[in-house]
């Protein structure tokens, strides 16, 4: 109730005890504090409007100020012009302009009155700019795929907690979480330190995609579409040919726009207040709330058994419904990769392609072999390599797996002489057995002598002999040259 509200109703109280209760009006006036020539004008009023007189009368320029337009503008245009202005400082201004011009000075109460009037979307934007415009004004459309895995997230965060890194040295750790849309299941995740990369990407989609080990965590399969940001490890080469062999079609939010991942940004969020606050090494603010006594393990471990027994298996207040079970539906088949072997060569390994030397395969500054590629030198090939196990490559020609080289640098293993030679041995043999069968095929189709040379060579002049060589009757020995070795 108003003020306005308050004092008519004094009012209407006072003329009650006078009209109902009989009591004489300046006994009743005297009892309420008011003057008898007051009480005798409201009694009027109440009985020429009733109730509605007793209303105080609204004044004929009340909402309206008694400052020139000029200066209301001018206070309007000084609160959007950057930097941001504080109302003192408008004030002080307006003021001084008021006294040039001649004019009546606004108040530091008026200025704060027009200031509180102006609509904040628009000081949002004057001063922040449009991505907090965005941020908190902009309207949001909220889609929800159809069905499970036909849309996920993924993204990653750095995690609001301090941990230990191999060498006993705090860090801080990074996130990166895959989701479905549908369901709002966790499907995979990966704690990692150091800057998020696209093998990292790639562990946490192998994990989301493939079968998992615990029972109670069986979200698995190939989606439709990966709903992602434009970091360098999600629109990487590697990622994107994976992407294109599961055919997964990649969708890339817009640029600076968090808003289309609110899902997996809400995640997160759940993961630093729900979690990570209650465990040592907790960062408050940026300022850590107790030491950091975890390694990477025990955090992932942590945050599995959390986010997997727990978040999955509680009710969502969004979709109504535990998103282990909004996941798995009426039940129903996902699409999977025939092997995670086939699974790991698409995402874990990355494809580059390559030219087999004579001493095998060049890569990174080592040399990767196997006697398989003897057959194979001066061809392209194509190797696929785990970048966490650099000993060894596969190597496809043709898109048919060929073998595994080793570095044995890397590896730990090395290859004979013997090796070497025998696969030489073994592809000159393969040469000639090939040489022979296409012969023979020319032999089949054309007469003999048409094979033959059109002129018998001279025969070789004979070797000139030194003295040494008539006096023992004896050819010196013939020097073998490295070129014959090879």
């Amino acid at each position: 109730m108003t003020d306005r509200q308050d004092r008519a109703a004094d009012r209407l109280a006072l003329l009650h005890v006078h009209l109902h209760d009989g009591v004489p009006l300046a006994s009743a006036a005297r009892d309420a504090g008011v003057p008898i020539r007051t009480a005798r004008r409201w009694l009027a009023r109440f009985r020429d409007a009733g109730p509605a007189g007793l209303a105080a009368k609204t004044r004929s320029d009340a909402g309206g100020r008694r400052v020139r337009r000029e200066l209301v503008e001018l206070i309007e245009g000084l609160a959007f012009t950057k930097p941001r202005r504080s109302a003192a400082s408008i004030h002080r201004r307006a003021a001084t302009v008021a006294r040039e011009r001649g004019w009546r000075a606004p108040s530091l109460t008026t200025v704060h009155a027009i200031i509180a009037e102006l609509d904040p979307a628009a000081l949002t934007l004057a001063h922040d700019g449009e991505a907090a415009f965005r941020d908190r004004y902009e309207l949001v459309h909220r889609h929800r795929a159809e069905r499970p895995n036909a849309i996920w997230q993924a993204d990653h965060t750095e995690l609001d907690i301090l941990i230990l890194d191999a060498n006993g040295k705090e860090a801080r750790p990074w996130l990166t979480t895959v989701i479905d849309d549908h369901s709002r299941a966790l499907v995979g995740y990966m704690v990692f330190l150091g800057a998020p990369s696209a093998l990292n990407t790639s562990l946490a989609l192998r994990q989301a995609i493939w079968r998992k080990v615990r029972p109670d965590w069986h979200v698995c399969g190939i989606p439709d579409v990966l709903y992602v940001d434009h970091g360098s490890d999600f629109t990487s080469n590697h990622l994107e040919q994976a992407a294109v062999d599961l055919r997964i079609r990649l969708v890339f939010s817009a640029v600076a726009r968090p808003q289309g991942r609110g899902k997996v940004e809400r995640l997160f969020g759940t993961i630093n207040t729900e979690l990570l606050a209650e465990l040592p090494g907790a960062l408050r603010n940026g300022a850590p709330t107790s030491r950091a006594r975890l390694s990477l393990a025990e955090l992932d471990a942590k945050i599995g058994a959390h986010m997997v027994g727990v978040y999955n298996h509680r009710s969502h207040r969004e979709i109504g419904a535990a998103p282990i079970d909004a996941w798995r539906g009426n039940g129903w088949l996902p699409r999977m990769p025939d092997t995670l072997e086939e699974l790991d060569l698409l995402l874990v390994m990355v494809a580059k392609p390559r030219t087999v030397h004579r001493d095998g395969i060049r890569f990174q500054g080592l040399r990767y072999f196997d006697p398989t590629l003897a057959g194979f030198v001066g061809e392209p090939v194509a190797i696929r390599f785990d970048p966490r196990d650099m000993g060894e490559v596969r190597v496809f020609h043709r898109n048919r797996f060929l073998c595994r080289a080793v570095s044995p640098e890397e590896a730990g293993r090395s290859i004979t002489l013997k090796d070497v030679q025998a696969a030489r041995a073994a592809h000159r043999r393969a040469l000639r057995d090939e040489i022979r069968d296409k012969r023979a095929r020319v032999a089949e189709y054309l007469p003999l002598a048409a094979c033959l040379p059109a002129r018998v060579s001279p025969p070789p002049r004979p070797v000139p002999m030194s003295a040494s060589t008539q006096a023992y009757g004896v050819l010196p020995p013939r020097l073998r040259t490295y070129l014959e070795d090879d």
